[in-house]
């Protein structure tokens, strides 16, 4: 049986893959601060079989203050800070989690005793955010980096301190770049819950630079099973893209939730939907298009499973008539 530590386990994306080793068999030591946007354990449970949950043991504590991990096979750090908005208004979290954070994580790996049978590998999630915009094209996993904001910035950093920690001290990593992740389970300040909860109070969509930054959609189950079949592989010291391979401009995106929110009913073009959106907003370091080249993991037999358009309609119902805002 594979031991795992996840941090950030009661978050969007640490809830699916916590979720999905349990699935497998595995035991997994669960570490989660219990931030503003973590989900709960009772949710948590529900997405685990009984059989399995008997595997899962938590801790609530911030990976910023920990002290020891239990020995096991994998640490897998999800715990961030991820807004890109929030990291402009003041980016001290940013720096304190997806730094700080991360290099106490892989400290306390590489002073684990040299008489345990192996040091665990370091699954760290980063971001397809840290190679900056592309106009043309997709970046692959040798693209410079070239963060254009805070939150970039931060995940730009903490994966330069994993690359250098396996130099120095020989940690063995994996990074993950993930691109946009969606699906059920993400706090209200995300696109798709944020869209629905303007729509039920009657507010406005603000969508920042007249909605036209492109996003790559990628579902929060296929990020999840990406890291089942890296660690089933074997491989270590690589990076991977994670790519959904759906792309499409944030007004489109957001046209759609309106249509799902309405079932369908409206058939107008985004210009007339003057009285949902507003299109005046502008944020600093706006990239105008994220795109990755997956194919490397897609050579271990990986592939996104979920369809963006097929998916779209049953999370926002989910969210219309089940969050709590």
């Amino acid at each position: 049986m594979k031991l795992v530590v996840i941090t950030g386990c009661l978050g969007f994306i640490g809830s699916y893959t916590t979720a999905a080793c349990l699935r497998r068999g595995w035991k997994v030591y669960g570490i989660d601060k219990e931030t503003y946007a973590s989900n709960s354990l009772e949710s948590l449970r529900a997405m685990v079989p009984s059989e399995n949950w008997e595997n899962f043991v938590f801790t609530k504590r911030d990976i910023c203050d920990i002290k020891e991990l239990p020995d096991c096979d994998y640490v897998i750090n999800i715990a961030a800070e991820t807004h890109v908005g929030n990291s402009i208004i003041d980016s001290a979290d940013f720096i304190h989690s997806n730094i700080t954070g991360v290099k106490n994580l892989l400290d306390i790996i590489r002073r684990k005793p040299s008489n345990i049978a192996s040091k665990p590998i370091f699954f760290h999630f980063s971001t397809d955010e840290v190679y900056g915009d592309i106009v043309e094209g997709s970046h692959t996993e040798e693209s410079h980096l070239s963060p254009s904001n805070p939150y970039s910035a931060s995940k730009a950093a903490a994966d330069m301190l994993v690359k250098a920690w396996a130099r120095t001290y020989g940690v063995d990593y994996i990074l993950l770049r993930p691109t946009n992740n969606y699906g059920i389970g993400q706090y209200p300040e995300k696109l798709i819950p944020l869209v629905v909860k303007h729509l039920q109070r009657g507010r406005k969509i603000r969508l920042h630079d007249n909605g036209e930054p492109f996003r790559n959609w990628l579902h929060a189950s296929d990020t999840a099973q990406a890291v089942i079949k890296i660690i089933e592989s074997g491989v270590t010291n690589e990076i991977f893209n994670i790519a959904g391979g759906f792309e499409q401009k944030n007004k489109d995106t957001v046209k759609k939730i309106i249509n799902s929110y309405f079932n369908g009913s409206l058939d107008r073009k985004l210009v007339d939907y003057k009285d949902d959106l507003d299109l005046s907003y502008v944020r600093e370091g706006q990239d105008v298009r994220y795109s990755i080249d997956d194919e490397k993991l897609r050579q271990l037999g990986w592939e996104p499973v979920k369809n963006f358009d097929q998916e779209i309609d049953k999370i926002v119902v989910y969210y219309k008539h089940n969050f709590k805002w």
